[in-house]
């Protein structure tokens, strides 16, 4: 998306980027705003990168190996349990089970636990020194919970990228139904700075991004993750208002 999204950032990077579901900061690094407000659902995911703001060096040991993947999910989940799902262990075993579990894939289960198997990789090259990322996110403020909780103000230029409509939307325990993506779409267009979502162009939210009066852009995106390893084009959808 970035290569998409770039052009229309560049009218507009005197302003903060806001980024209601940041996810694995993909456009957020692909444009480096000076400043951002990016927040996500996952709180384990943004604890991830509060610790990565502090110049995250794990030294969990961390090898591609099914007994210390399930050994490390079983901690994990513990540490979830315990109240301590925002320490620095809880960060590196994020990471870990992230990097090793299988194809990718973060998903919890209803009772909050972290329950994607152990993957199938030949190889896996671990990072354990985040400190070059400490200087790129000083001036990024990490939230956790539902976009509608995000402090937006009125200048702000907002890049969303939900789950798409797609029938697997569980990447955290909460779901995202039709009824989130149409609040989604009704909150973004009452702001009154620049926005840009994407999705799947799926007849029903072309039809809803008209209804609200948003230009629409249609491009083909590449898959790069999915539970059946298709990699088949999907036809996506670039929604805009103000920018």
């Amino acid at each position: 998306m970035v290569p998409h999204l770039r052009p229309l950032w560049e009218r507009h990077r005197g302003r903060r980027l806001v980024e209601p579901f940041c996810g694995g900061l993909a456009v957020t690094l692909g444009i480096m705003p000076s400043r951002a407000l990016l927040n996500d659902v996952n709180p384990h995911l943004i604890n991830f990168y509060r610790w990565l703001q502090r110049g995250l060096h794990i030294t969990l040991p961390m090898q591609n190996n099914e007994r210390m993947y399930y050994q490390y999910r079983e901690r994990f989940n513990r540490l979830i349990q315990g109240g301590k799902a925002q320490s620095r262990e809880a960060a590196e075993l994020f990471y870990f089970l992230n990097r090793t579990g299988y194809n990718g894939l973060c998903r919890f289960n209803r009772n909050g636990e972290f329950n994607v198997p152990f993957g199938r990789y030949k190889r896996i090259p671990y990072v354990t020194d985040f400190s070059r990322y400490k200087s790129a996110f000083a001036n990024w403020q990490f939230t956790a919970g539902d976009f509608q909780e995000v402090a937006l103000e009125p200048d702000d230029f907002v890049y969303a990228d939900p789950p798409y409509d797609v029938e697997f939307t569980q990447y955290a325990k909460e779901d995202f139904s039709w009824e989130d993506q149409v609040r989604l779409a009704e909150w973004l267009a009452r702001h009154p700075g620049p926005v840009v979502l994407s999705n799947q162009a799926t007849k029903r939210i072309v039809a809803l991004y008209e209804d609200l009066g948003f230009e629409l852009q249609f491009l083909q995106g590449p898959r790069r993750i999915s539970c059946n390893g298709d990699r088949t084009p999907a036809h996506e959808v670039l929604a805009m208002r103000g920018v």
